[in-house]
């Protein structure tokens, strides 16, 4: 059986699983990892068929969560940034007794726009699918440079996101349009409004990806949940933001410095 790229680092005794989004690669957690690591022991994963996990093809959701619950701790609190959110999502779904808490990161139960909710135009991620397969690189860039757009920092932002991609093995088309599909059908409204673990959603203001208005109608779906944004954010809060991302993280999970 193939297995995931895994690390586990820092100090904390709280376990804490990272899962990272579309195209990228765990080394996307470098600017928080020694903060976070002060507080958790943290898990950081290379989704399958991205970054060091290679030996994996295209997997829908399901298939992704299972892949990944395999080689977590037994009990941990699981954070994940967009693709990663749904991911982790999953997980808390289906295994609600290994998950002491879901911190979902700039991550949509349902990232694809329809008449009555806010997301991406299915079209634009058809499109990205499209191009994959004509310029791999230059789509996969593309993307990337979306997330940062906005911020104070965008360009610096969008230039660490180019070089956590280009410094590992670049997922393969089918992995990468795999994860399109997931983002493009997926839709865990309903499911996560039953959600019996702790449950907290950090956005950014200035998300193109996950527009803010998402935060306000999941208010009113999901009670249960708490949501957090960061005014100057954008997709990815915890680079340009990464002081406050922390504190945030800290404070919800209510974990002290050993």
């Amino acid at each position: 059986m193939s297995k995931l790229w895994w690390q586990t680092k820092g100090e904390g005794k709280v376990d804490l699983v990272l899962l990272h989004g579309w195209g990228l690669n765990a080394e996307v957690w470098h600017c928080i990892s020694e903060e976070l690591g002060s507080h958790f022991r943290l898990h950081l994963v290379d989704l399958p068929g991205y970054g060091r996990s290679q030996d994996f093809g295209a997997l829908t959701l399901e298939q992704m969560a299972e892949v990944v619950l395999t080689q977590a701790p037994e009990k941990a609190m699981w954070l994940g940034w967009s693709l990663g959110g749904l991911v982790a999502s999953q997980i808390a779904l289906r295994n609600p007794e290994r998950v002491n808490g879901l911190i979902t990161v700039a991550s949509s139960p349902c990232f694809a726009a329809n008449d009555d909710w806010p997301g991406i135009k299915p079209e634009v991620l058809a499109n990205f699918q499209h191009q994959l397969s004509e310029d791999f690189q230059r789509t996969v860039e593309r993307f990337l440079a979306l997330q940062t757009l906005g911020t104070e920092t965008a360009r610096q932002d969008a230039r660490r996101l180019k070089a956590v991609v280009l410094e590992l093995p670049m997922p393969s088309v089918e992995v990468l349009n795999g994860g399109l599909e997931i983002l493009k059908t997926a839709d865990l409204r309903e499911p996560l409004s039953q959600i019996t673990v702790p449950f907290l959603r950090l956005y950014g203001h200035l998300d193109g990806l996950v527009p803010r208005k998402i935060a306000g109608l999941l208010d009113e779906r999901w009670q249960q949940s708490k949501a957090v944004i960061f005014p100057k954010a954008a997709h990815a809060p915890f680079i340009s933001h990464p002081q406050e991302f922390c504190q945030v993280v800290e404070e919800f999970c209510r974990v002290e410095k050993p």
